[in-house]
């Protein structure tokens, strides 16, 4: 857990202030809170310090009190045969109805995050359902991209939506880490 929060806080303070949105990237519009609260599995991400080696990857979103965001991201590290969590906090850049938070897991140092692309429903069974069950999350720069599930695999139709959108944003989609879930 100490090197997870070490590493996310050297990232973070590197990112200090990057609350911009890249280049070629549209947060979405319309966006609900409510529906993209709960638990969220990583699919897909390119390789950074503060994930690496991690396995098993969720975030949990959740509101708190004063209105912001309770993000809990956790991992398992097979290395260390550990797992390792991180507690931070997001809220809205501007309104609340465009998907662009900032997050922060140390105090004042806040990051961008950027929710380019909602899908509703993957998949038929879905469709009861009124939450959200994919997100293509993109940070200040196109060097942080996720792809997020309310599920630990998506239809190859999202994967190659993914593909398509990472490739849109000139990034190698040979670069990313498909998380297992196993």
């Amino acid at each position: 857990m100490v090197r997870l929060k070490l590493l996310a806080f050297s990232a973070l303070l590197a990112l200090s202030g990057c609350n911009s949105v890249p280049e070629g990237v549209q947060p979405v519009t319309d966006f609900e809170l409510p529906r993209y609260l709960g638990t969220w599995y990583e699919v897909a991400r390119l390789d950074h310090s503060f994930e690496r080696g991690l396995e098993q990857v969720t975030a949990n979103y959740s509101l708190a009190e004063d209105g912001t965001v309770v993000v809990v991201n956790r991992g398992y590290d097979q290395q260390d045969g550990e797992w390792q969590s991180a507690e931070g906090k997001a809220k809205f850049v501007s309104d609340k109805d465009i998907g662009h938070l900032q997050v922060s897991f140390f105090g004042p140092i806040y990051m961008s995050y950027v929710i380019a692309e909602l899908q509703e429903h993957d998949e038929p069974s879905a469709q009861d359902s009124h939450d959200y069950q994919t997100s293509f999350v993109v940070g200040y720069s196109t060097d942080y991209v996720w792809l997020l599930s309310r599920t630990p695999e998506v239809s190859e139709q999202v994967r190659q939506q993914f593909i398509g959108f990472v490739e849109s944003l000139d990034i190698d989609a040979n670069q990313l880490i498909w998380v297992n879930h196993k």
